[in-house]
């Protein structure tokens, strides 16, 4: 199979989404879409596929179709603007050039098209490929509307739902990264359009290497256990993650480490808070994948709260999971039932003293750790696993592009 897979983040040639600050490189991860496509693209090329990935060009890309790389194997190709018009015509010349069995596969955030999350003409010009097979998953599905919200952001909610409606309208198939938003997309998808739940796999590697782990160890434990929370820290995470260090830390002798996008920043509030806990707190900044492999794995929990609960497409806790360390987290509104199988410690969300007592519980037995090590390792196995998704994108129930039904 050919894929045609258009995103707006990806992460390769020093490419940097605008949420960044400071130097980027390719061997940073950016987290999020750009990664997840990333690590798609390579599943489908592992097993014989054909992927080119259509992303806005970044500002060290030539201009229009002179935007070309390969990333292993993966043809990348810079669009000329943010999936404006020029875009538009290009990605239409290429689809009618195709001959073959080819899938279009949308990873679709409303606002990672530019347009400030408006862009209304490309979710049209999505309901106009009629004659090429159009996958889409979403990601997110539409800005929220609520009484609390400013006049703007409601009628951004109201075009998103307005562009979800079409891009659902126009798709083959349909995935969703969590349940809920099925509720959002069934109601407005075809009904003979199949909508399945396609949960997002951990997009940091598991890069084994038991001497630099022990090195982090060293240098971040000194001797004690650690305590480890990875995310990128945003408005809604960072202070359910500050209440709850100070806690961990007076009901164990556990050294903390903050791991991704801003945990500096974040670990610096916390001093800032506490001073008194600047030897036994410590931030990673941005790392390799690799890097950042080496420092989940030298974790002995993992503490991963969020205010809308644990859920399927967070990949924070997906990368807790795939590198075998144990998970405190929060149950909430997008919880999925699954979560409550036994791979991870589930806590009421803004309860700190019940999360820092359930790391403390890991870290005094370990006999119960590894039970917790071990049923977290099945469940991210048997659900989550990236095998899953290539497996999902696999699927025939639809017929794709060039193929008759007598083949």
């Amino acid at each position: 199979m050919r894929w045609h897979i258009l995103t707006g983040e990806y992460p390769a040639r020093g490419r940097r989404p605008d949420r960044h600050r400071g130097p980027m490189t390719a061997e940073h991860p950016t987290g999020g879409v750009a990664d997840y496509t990333r690590l798609v693209a390579r599943g489908l090329v592992a097993v014989g596929d054909a992927v080119e990935v259509w992303v806005p060009a970044g500002p060290g890309d030539a201009a229009g179709s002179a935007a070309i790389w390969n990333d292993e194997g993966i043809l990348v190709h810079g669009l000329p603007d943010h999936f404006g018009g020029r875009s538009l015509v290009q990605l239409t010349r290429s689809l009618r050039a195709e001959r073959g069995p080819h899938r279009v596969l949308v990873q679709y955030v409303p606002h990672a098209f530019g347009w400030r999350g408006a862009n209304v003409p490309f979710c049209v010009w999505l309901g106009s490929r009629r004659h090429d097979a159009v996958w889409v998953m979403f990601h997110e599905v539409a800005y929220p509307i609520s009484p609390r919200h400013r006049l703007l952001h409601n009628g951004l909610g109201v075009v998103t739902r307005g562009m979800a409606s079409v891009v659902a309208s126009a798709a083959e198939r349909i995935f969703v990264s969590i349940p809920a938003w099925e509720r959002l997309v069934r109601p407005v998808a075809p009904v003979s359009t199949p909508v399945t739940w396609m949960p997002v796999p951990s997009t940091i590697g598991v890069h084994a290497n038991p001497e630099a782990t022990a090195a982090v160890r060293a240098r971040c434990g000194a001797g004690r256990p650690i305590v480890g929370h990875f995310g990128t820290f945003g408005a809604l995470v960072r202070p359910l993650v500050l209440d709850v260090i100070p806690l961990v830390i007076q009901q164990t002798d556990a050294n903390v480490l903050l791991l991704g996008r801003d945990s500096d920043v974040a670990a610096a509030a916390l001093v800032d808070r506490a001073p008194a806990l600047g030897s036994r707190v410590h931030a990673s900044g941005l790392l390799s994948p690799q890097a950042l492999s080496h420092h989940i794995a030298a974790c002995d929990v993992m503490v991963q709260p969020y205010p809308d609960g644990v859920s399927s497409r967070r990949t924070s806790v997906m990368a807790a999971l795939a590198h075998d360390r144990p998970v405190v987290t929060t149950t909430g509104a997008l919880t999925e039932d699954i979560w409550h199988e036994g791979g991870v410690i589930l806590c009421p969300v803004g309860d700190a003293p019940v999360l820092a007592a359930a790391a403390a519980a890991l870290l005094r037995t370990p006999s119960y750790s590894d039970r917790v090590r071990a049923a977290g390792r099945a469940l991210y196995d048997s659900h989550f696993d990236l095998r899953h998704t290539i497996a999902a994108l696999h699927e025939t129930d639809a017929q794709p592009v060039g193929l008759s039904a007598a083949s």
